[in-house]
């Protein structure tokens, strides 16, 4: 890895700023469509016109055509201006900070994460917790990881089973979004076919989409989450890198504006993960370590002071939690050196055992 300079890291700070306040401050001026009118009995009604991410063309109810709705086409007309001088505003700092870093981009994982960002899948609480995750978090921590650690060909992407409150409820169709791209992604067949899928992949690449969501029971059996209109795999500690994530931006020619698990959350997980994978996953334990290891690393000199609450947070998960962490933490310092970080294993509170 290799510290990304202040000037960029400055610039990649104003573009999550800025991507955040155009997330925020989503109205009907950001909706891809038009205005059409229809008429009865001498009375004109207005209708917003949209396709939605199946191709399907869908008109939506405004009102009758008076003061008000022609208040509110005016707005539209306005403020699709403005997110066209947005979007490039975004566009360049994206392009500046990318020339800062030279980080390589893979211009179909970046199609794939895009749909599923325009199709309100963050917005309604999706995080990625795969190597896209690390990515991001390399550019918020101001390092840029090299190229073999970030090199991968699966997009990650966990989902709760319920919404929190101060979400707005809407459907995000992952099935839809993915066809709307017509790259060819199906849904891969379980071995028992009575089972949904949880993965989608394309014929003759190795491009692939993963959905998952923590496990909180202990049927492993696919769940499907109505407002995706999709299953999930539930995977047993992922709880812990869904729990408050932060928002951060992988980097393409349109930025595009993500959920990921908080840094030394994901560093901490890996070192789980690491040691709950079957023999034929070696290299990718290996990988688990090595990413823990980058993380921690830079945590230790510039925020040590998340290192210990986190861990903190996961050991009083349970005697399982502690017991892969402190293995995975001893495995991650025999291969890549000691951080000479002091955790303890005793926090002073504790909870029921989760997963």
């Amino acid at each position: 890895m290799y510290e990304i300079d202040i000037q960029t890291q400055t610039l990649y700070a104003e573009l999550l700023e800025m991507m955040q306040i155009v997330e925020a401050s989503r109205t009907i001026s950001s909706l891809k469509g038009s205005f059409s009118f229809k008429e009865n009995k001498g009375n004109e009604y207005v209708y917003f016109q949209t396709y939605n991410p199946s191709g399907r063309l869908e008109q939506i109810y405004i009102g009758p055509r008076n003061e008000q709705t022609e208040r509110l086409m005016n707005d539209h007309a306005a403020g699709k201006s403005d997110a066209v001088e947005m979007g490039g505003k975004l566009k360049r700092l994206s392009v500046q900070i990318q020339a800062g870093v030279k980080m390589p981009i893979d211009k179909a994982m970046m199609r794939v994460i895009r749909s599923l960002a325009e199709a309100g899948v963050f917005r309604n609480g999706g995080v990625l917790v795969g190597t896209h995750a690390f990515q991001a978090a390399g550019l918020m921590l101001g390092v840029c990881w090299t190229a073999e650690t970030t090199r991968t060909t699966d997009v990650d992407l966990a989902i709760e089973r319920k919404i929190a409150v101060a979400i707005p409820m809407i459907d995000a169709d992952i099935p839809a979004a993915l066809n709307s791209l017509q790259m060819g992604f199906y849904p891969v067949p379980k071995l028992n076919h009575k089972v949904p899928s949880t993965n989608f992949a394309i014929r003759k690449s190795q491009l692939r989409l993963d959905v998952l969501t923590p496990k909180t029971q202990e049927s492993d059996s696919p769940v499907f989450i109505k407002r995706f209109n999709c299953a999930a795999e539930p995977l047993s500690y992922l709880s812990y890198v869904m729990e408050s994530p932060v928002p951060s931006v992988l980097l393409d020619t349109n930025p595009i504006l993500i959920n990921i698990p908080q840094p030394v959350r994901y560093a901490m997980h890996k070192l789980i993960v690491s040691q709950v994978r079957d023999i034929t996953g070696e290299a990718k334990r290996q990988k688990d370590l090595y990413q823990a290891h980058q993380i921690l690393s830079i945590l230790r000199e510039n925020r040590p002071f998340d290192i210990q609450p986190a861990w903190d947070n996961l050991i009083i998960r349970g005697p399982k939690w502690s017991k892969y962490a402190e293995a995975g933490l001893a495995a991650m310092e025999k291969s890549y050196g000691t951080l000479e970080i002091q955790l303890s294993s005793t926090p002073a509170q504790s909870t029921v055992p989760i997963d």
